[in-house]
């Protein structure tokens, strides 16, 4: 084990960012001072002499902990006086570092995190707001990385759906952006692709659209165009978790879901998802065509 002396002043340098990563995953002061004491007795415990990264494994540690207590929160349901609401972060007597904290969670972010899955809400804290890489989330939510990323966007399109105004706009124009796309796309119009792409988006597949013949990852706008131009013949724009996203249907079955990244307008990312599990835990609804 590692000198105490040294492992004491490391954890009290990170005190502050494990306590943020609680907070934003519980919603609670309590239970975030309780998953952080949870993660010193843990470090007491451990043989950290083989571990590189300290800071690294801590939040891993303190992840782990607080999907276990949302876990166990799920599981109960025994709260009579309806769901749980997360707790202020200040109070009148409350320090400075904890209105800092409240100023960068926010109150309605908070309830709108509770609505989400204990992984999607873990998935989603680690890599959005504190840039943990999918291959680190992967292993704490027991999942591949492409199915980390999956349940982080599933998580970012409740959030901004949730929203009372979407980061890009009204679901109206999001919608006539998918539109463009398909109508582009159907015509096999290059450029007409181009202006609804951002110069820098990005396409990922998950392993199951990969093998039916397409790339797992592309980048640039010209090297998107050149993938989709002509091959939306049988997509549909669709709601996708109540954000605009495409349908690809065959014989009656839902094959592949196109999740859609927009900002300012344009696409900026596009996630093409057939895994049947993954496409059986999303709320598609097809919309009719122009």
């Amino acid at each position: 084990m590692q000198d105490n002396k040294f492992l004491t002043e490391h954890f009290e340098a990170s005190r502050a960012r494990l306590r943020a990563v609680a907070y934003r995953m519980l919603g609670s002061r309590s239970e975030a001072d309780d998953a952080v004491q949870e993660a010193w007795l843990r470090l007491s415990r451990a043989d950290t002499g083989e571990v590189q990264n300290l800071g690294g494994w801590l939040t891993t540690v303190v992840a782990r902990i607080c999907l276990d207590m949302l876990r166990s929160r799920k599981s109960r349901r025994e709260d009579p006086l309806g769901p749980h609401v997360p707790e202020p972060a200040v109070d009148p007597e409350a320090m400075e570092s904890e209105a800092q904290l409240a100023d960068q969670v926010g109150a309605a972010l908070l309830v709108v995190l509770e609505t989400l899955a204990p992984a999607e809400r873990l998935a989603f804290v680690l890599h959005d707001m504190f840039a943990v890489p999918f291959e680190e989330i992967a292993p704490i939510v027991d999942r591949t990385p492409v199915a980390a990323r999956q349940l982080a966007s599933r998580a970012r399109r409740r959030v901004q759906g949730a929203s009372p105004v979407p980061a890009d706009g009204d679901l109206t124009r999001r919608r006539k952006v998918v539109e463009a796309f398909l109508a582009a796309s159907r015509d096999g119009d290059f450029e007409g692709l181009l202006t609804v792409l951002d110069p820098q988006v990005v396409f990922r597949a998950d392993a199951v659209a990969a093998k039916m013949g397409g790339p797992a990852e592309v980048r640039s706008a010209a090297a998107v165009a050149e993938l989709f131009k002509g091959r939306a013949q049988a997509a549909r724009p669709a709601l996708v978790d109540g954000v605009p996203g495409i349908a690809v249907v065959f014989g009656g079955h839902l094959r592949i879901v196109l999740n859609l990244t927009m900002t300012g307008g344009h696409i900026t990312e596009i996630e093409a998802v057939a895994d049947p599990a993954t496409l059986g835990e999303l709320d598609v609804a097809l919309l009719d065509s122009p």
